[in-house]
């Protein structure tokens, strides 16, 4: 018999909403239905002048708070229909909702996800899990990334060490280490799609740079790279979380991209994104013998490439390889955290996010 969650994510990168059913009833969970939908062009601008504080009014806030989740809502629905599904055949929802403001390191730190899951159970129905990082940011932690729970689950092996890459609109890796003994551990490493994302969008009108193709008319800025790698954040030790009020296009403007030709700065930020991934390992996971790449970066070609010519050291594919889609570990993974929190269990790892101990992730609110 079924065990049906959904998981609701909308990441960094702001390019829509993934809904993944994901079905418990084994020992693995499998995801059973993956329906992805792009946000709305009015939607998409006020969230990320939210983000980039441009808009962030209260009032204003406040209301696309309720907007974007009756969005959400109905496209649950909508998706529940198409498959002949019921609100009583869910048994939750894991609503993410959207991270516009992520201060992890602030003089007191915070998060911010629009995504109001009161809106969510009453349109749906359906008992909605929601508010998943600021229990670990209460406990000490940067409340990201969270996901490396959910990647033990399905990726870890006593056999073989794994590195599991996340490319959204932040890099994060997640390193498994076959040995019993030694702990699951994982951090933001730099940006993924985010900067890739601003600068084609700021050149092309384009929402992001498909396959790579723009990147690979251009060709790759030595000393501009090296100013880049430069930047405090990469030497930072973990744990260690970032965004999009970090890693914007006035970050990148702070660097002299003003001496290249556009499609020369979009390869070299190409690069960026895969050196700060392999150094991330090599650096902090030297026993990784494999590593398996998800999000949607798993899409842009250049970038791939790049990994792979970067090192001969490790074996690197994608969690196709486990019958996980790439483009949907978020999604699914969330609605794994829903049921830990309905379940009353842990969902963050320690030496993961920073916090001082495990914690029951994310609040209830009932259909």
């Amino acid at each position: 018999m079924s065990e049906f969650y959904i998981g609701l994510m909308s990441g960094t990168s702001l390019d829509g909403l993934d809904v993944a059913i994901v079905d418990f009833a084994a020992a693995r969970p499998s995801i059973s239905v993956q329906d992805g939908h792009t946000l709305p062009e009015s939607m998409r601008r006020d969230l990320l002048e939210i983000c980039h504080g441009v808009h962030d009014s209260l009032d204003h806030v406040a209301e696309v708070d309720v907007r974007f989740t009756r969005w959400c809502a109905e496209v649950v629905n909508e998706t529940l229909a198409r498959h002949r599904l019921s609100p009583g055949d869910i048994k939750a929802i894991g609503y993410h909702g959207q991270t516009v403001r992520h201060r992890p390191n602030h003089e007191v730190p915070y998060t911010i996800q629009i995504g109001d899951p009161n809106v969510m159970a009453e349109i749906t129905k359906i008992t909605t899990v929601s508010d998943f990082r600021r229990r670990d940011l209460a406990a000490g932690g940067q409340g990201a990334p969270l996901v490396p729970a959910f990647h033990e689950l399905m990726f870890r092996d006593r056999k073989v060490s794994r590195a599991v890459v996340n490319i959204g609109g932040i890099a994060n890796i997640t390193l498994l280490p076959a040995q019993e003994e030694k702990v699951v551990t994982g951090f933001d490493c730099g940006p993924g799609n985010v900067l890739l994302d601003l600068w084609i969008q700021e050149h092309h009108g384009e929402k992001y740079d498909t396959e790579g193709a723009w990147a690979a008319t251009g060709s790759v800025n030595a000393k501009l790279l090296d100013s880049f790698l430069g930047d405090k954040f990469f030497a930072l030790t973990p744990p260690k979380s970032s965004g999009r009020e970090y890693f914007n296009l006035a970050w990148l403007r702070n660097h002299p991209i003003e001496h290249d030709l556009p499609e020369n700065v979009q390869a070299t930020l190409c690069l960026l994104t895969a050196r700060s991934i392999i150094d991330a390992i090599d650096r902090y996971g030297p026993e990784i013998q494999e590593v398996l790449v998800c999000g949607g970066g798993v899409h842009n070609l250049v970038l791939l490439d790049w990994l792979h010519r970067l090192q001969d050291k490790y074996r690197i594919s994608s969690t196709n390889e486990f019958d996980v889609p790439p483009e949907w570990v978020e999604a699914m993974a969330f609605a794994w955290l829903a049921r830990q929190t309905l379940r009353g269990k842990t969902g963050n790892l320690p030496n993961v996010t920073g916090a001082r101990h495990r914690v029951i992730l994310g609040g209830i609110y009932q259909a």
